[in-house]
C-alpha cells in the first residue's frame, strides 16, 4: 500500500530539486520579458464553469476535459485552456475599457488526453494575451513577444511557423462545406491525409481552381515567395486579404529585425476554432511538440458580452525546458543556497552570519553538525541538493570554505565575510 501512495497518476508528475529550481528561474525569465513589454499579470481560477469552455467557445473537446460536480451540481471542469477564462475576465473587469489591455499569466493546463499519446496531462503555460487591438502591428508584437522569449530561454534555432485561419475559412465558405464537413476537412488536412482530401473533395461539386487550392495547401510552406504563390492560385478574397495582412506582418516583423526565426505555412489549422486571424506556432530541436503557440481570436471575448478583438500567445514551458535540456542548454539559478554548518557551541556566531548575509539577499541554510558525520559527508550532501558551497565554522573566528563541485577548501577569518 505504501508503495502505492509514492506513485502519482498517469499523465503528472513531480518536478523536485535543480529541476525545479530550473524551471521557475525559466518562468521568471521569460516573464520580465513580458513585463518589458509592458503586459501586467492576471491569475484565474485552476477549475470554472464548463460553459466557459463548451463547445461554442471552440476550446477543447469535452471528452478532454476532467469534469466534476459542486454541491448545487453545476459541472465544472478544470481548465483545459487559459486563454476562455481571460476573455471571460477582460469581459468583466474591462467592460468599458476600449484601449489596449495586455495581461500575462502562468499557470497549469488539465487535458485528459488517450493513454496512448504519452503526453502530460497536466501542463505549465505562461501566455499573454492583448486585447483591444485589432492591428497588424499587434500581431507583430506579439510575435516579437514570443521570439525574444524563445531568444532570452537560450534558444538560438527555432522557426515560429505563421498561418491565417481566415485563409482556410475562405476556402471553405467558397466550397460549400458544412460544419461536419469543414471539422472532416481539418482533421484530414492536420493528419497530412492528403488521400482524404482528395476523396472528400472531388464529391463536391466546386471548381478545379478551388480543387488545386486545397489539394496544395501541404505545399504552402516556407518562405515570402510561397504567400505570392498562393496568391496566383486563388481570387477568393477572404483568403486574398488573409495573405495580404501576412505580407503586412513580415514587413512589420522585418523592422524588428526578426524575419529569419518566420516561417510561412497556410495549411496550418488549430484545434481551437475560436481562432480568426494569424495562427503560428514555434518548433524548435529536441522535441517534435510546438514549444510556444497562439493567434488571433476576434470574437471569443464578445462571446463573454464585451466587443473586442484580441491575439494571445502560450510559451509551453514543459516542452521549452525538454528542448533546452536535449540541446544541452543550461537555465543558469540567479542563486545558488550556501550552507553554513557549525557545532552547537558556536551557534550564535553561525546565525549572525547568516543574518548578515541575508540582509544582503543571499540564500543560506543552517545546519547543526552531527558529531558522527565527517565534513565529506556533507560535501557529498551539498552535491546532491545542489548547494553552492559549505561555510564551517571551525572555530570562533575561523571559517572553513568548501566548494561543492570539486571539494576544494580555504580558510577564512569570520570578520572577513562580515566587514
Amino acid at each position: 500500500m505504501n508503495d502505492i501512495l509514492l506513485h502519482t497518476p498517469e499523465g503528472v508528475r513531480d518536478i523536485y530539486n535543480s529541476e525545479c529550481e530550473k524551471k521557475l528561474q525559466l518562468q521568471n525569465n521569460l516573464h520580465r520579458v513580458m513585463k518589458l513589454h509592458g503586459f501586467k499579470d492576471i491569475q484565474t481560477p485552476t477549475f470554472e464553469f464548463f460553459d466557459i469552455f463548451s463547445k461554442e467557445r471552440g476550446t477543447v473537446a469535452a471528452k478532454d476535459m476532467y469534469k466534476f460536480f459542486d454541491r448545487e451540481g453545476n459541472t465544472l471542469v478544470l481548465r483545459p485552456d487559459i486563454t476562455p477564462s481571460i476573455a471571460r475576465c477582460a469581459a468583466k473587469y474591462y467592460k468599458d475599457e476600449n484601449l489596449p489591455i495586455r495581461l500575462c499569466y502562468v499557470g497549469s493546463t488539465f487535458i485528459n488526453n488517450s493513454s496512448y499519446q504519452g503526453k502530460l496531462k497536466e501542463s505549465t503555460q505562461l501566455g499573454a494575451e492583448l486585447i483591444n487591438d485589432s492591428s497588424t502591428d499587434a500581431d507583430a508584437q506579439m510575435l516579437a513577444l514570443t521570439i525574444e522569449c524563445l531568444l532570452q530561454a537560450g534558444l538560438e534555432e527555432f522557426q515560429v511557423e505563421i498561418g491565417e485561419a481566415d485563409f482556410f475559412r475562405g476556402l471553405v465558405d467558397e466550397a460549400g462545406f458544412n460544419e461536419e464537413e469543414e471539422t472532416q476537412l481539418r482533421i484530414l488536412i492536420e493528419n497530412k491525409n492528403m488521400f482524404g482530401v482528395e476523396e472528400m473533395i472531388s464529391s463536391k461539386e466546386i471548381s478545379n481552381e478551388l480543387k488545386t487550392v486545397f489539394l496544395t495547401l501541404p505545399e504552402l510552406f516556407g518562405a515570402l515567395d510561397k504567400l505570392t504563390y498562393a496568391k496566383s492560385l486563388t481570387k477568393n478574397e477572404r483568403a486574398l486579404k488573409a495573405i495580404e495582412r501576412l505580407e503586412q506582418l513580415y514587413e512589420i516583423l522585418t523592422l524588428y529585425g526578426l524575419e529569419k526565426y518566420i516561417t510561412f505555412d497556410l495549411g496550418m489549422l488549430s484545434k481551437y476554432n475560436y481562432y480568426t486571424g494569424i495562427i503560428f506556432r514555434a518548433y524548435t530541436y529536441g522535441t517534435g511538440d510546438t514549444i510556444a503557440n497562439g493567434g488571433r481570436y476576434d470574437n471569443l471575448v464578445s462571446q463573454f458580452g464585451k466587443q473586442a478583438p484580441a491575439i494571445g500567445l502560450a510559451i509551453l514551458v514543459d516542452q521549452l525546458m525538454l528542448a533546452l535540456s536535449r540541446q544541452k542548454i543550461d537555465i543558469v539559478s540567479e542563486n545558488e543556497n550556501t550552507l553554513i554548518l557549525y557545532q552547537d557551541t558556536l551557534r550564535e556566531q553561525a546565525i549572525a552570519l547568516a543574518n548578515h548575509f541575508r540582509s544582503q539577499s543571499m540564500n543560506i541554510e543552517l545546519l547543526s553538525k552531527a558529531d558522527d558525520l565527517t565534513l565529506d559527508s556533507y560535501t557529498e550532501y551539498a552535491k546532491r541538493m545542489n548547494i553552492g558551497g559549505i561555510l564551517y565554522f571551525e572555530t570562533k573566528d575561523i571559517i572553513k570554505v568548501i566548494r561543492s563541485d570539486n571539494g576544494e577548501i580555504q580558510e577564512a577569518r569570520i570578520w572577513d565575510f562580515m566587514a
